[in-house]
């Protein structure tokens, strides 16, 4: 069967929109749990249904459209529930959660670490990586779930600890601490991913000063490159990724991390 050629240029524009509709979640979360109102809970869930989905949206996969009809659907039948703002307590585990298991997946025997798939995937694969490099990446492949599997437990601990409507609160189990709620939330949806952002801009500019020939420009182009990655953050590939990356530029042997 024929497949049209992809185009560099829509999946550019169309990883940019996930990554601003990503940076718009926690805020819209925050806004939710501050405001305690139903419908803005179920709009933020559902504005995060909706960016998980996107790529199968974009693809006209059946399946990812009777997922948002079902959702849609649970969504409407909560957004008057007073249970609806507990929904809230569950992304930032399940965010944080899944991406450590990305990124700790990877560490295991016989498995390519993530960052160093990521490096040959923009580098290209028929470069040969030294192993300063390949050290480098397994190393920041473990530095990455570190921080996120630190993160997912303290949202966890601060879920079952807020106050009013926490986890354990809900099941009449009154905590040893409690937390404001706000603090939670200023946390769980706004310092989370500040710090996420943090370590990903920090290594960048370590990493510039290290290893200074790079095969992109800055940061907000190494990003998009990153980004029209997308299916390698879902299933990394236990050897080097395949020979087609497109719109990523290829330089002689020698790639550098990332």
């Amino acid at each position: 069967m024929t497949t049209l050629p992809s185009n560099p240029s829509r999946n550019s524009r169309a990883a940019g929109a996930m990554i601003l509709m990503g940076l718009a979640y926690p805020l819209l979360a925050h806004a939710a749990v501050l405001s305690g109102r139903a419908g803005l809970v179920a709009a933020s869930i559902g504005w995060l249904v909706v960016l998980t989905l996107l790529p199968g949206l974009r693809r006209r996969s059946l399946a990812a459209w009777a997922a948002l009809a079902a959702a849609s659907v649970g969504l409407y039948a909560i957004a008057g529930s007073a249970a609806a703002p507990r929904l809230l307590f569950l992304p930032p585990v399940l965010i944080i959660g899944c991406m450590a298991w990305v990124f700790g997946h990877t560490l295991r025997r016989g498995r390519t670490p993530l960052i160093e798939s990521i490096i040959r995937a923009l580098n290209g694969p028929q470069d040969s990586l030294n192993e300063e490099i390949i050290g480098y990446a397994r190393r920041l492949t473990g530095v990455w779930t570190g921080l996120l599997v630190v993160l997912a437990v303290i949202n966890a601990a601060l879920a079952l600890c807020a106050d009013p409507g926490g986890l354990l609160l809900t099941f009449g189990v009154q905590p040893v601490v409690t937390v404001p709620l706000s603090l939670w939330s200023l946390f769980a949806n706004v310092l989370n991913y500040l710090l996420v952002a943090g370590l990903f801009v920090g290594e960048f500019m370590f990493r510039r000063r290290r290893f200074p020939q790079q095969p992109y420009g800055g940061l907000l182009d190494f990003t998009r490159r990153v980004a029209g990655l997308g299916t390698m953050f879902r299933d990394p590939s236990t050897t080097s990724p395949p020979d087609s990356t497109p719109d990523v530029a290829r330089p002689a042997a020698g790639g550098q991390p990332r």
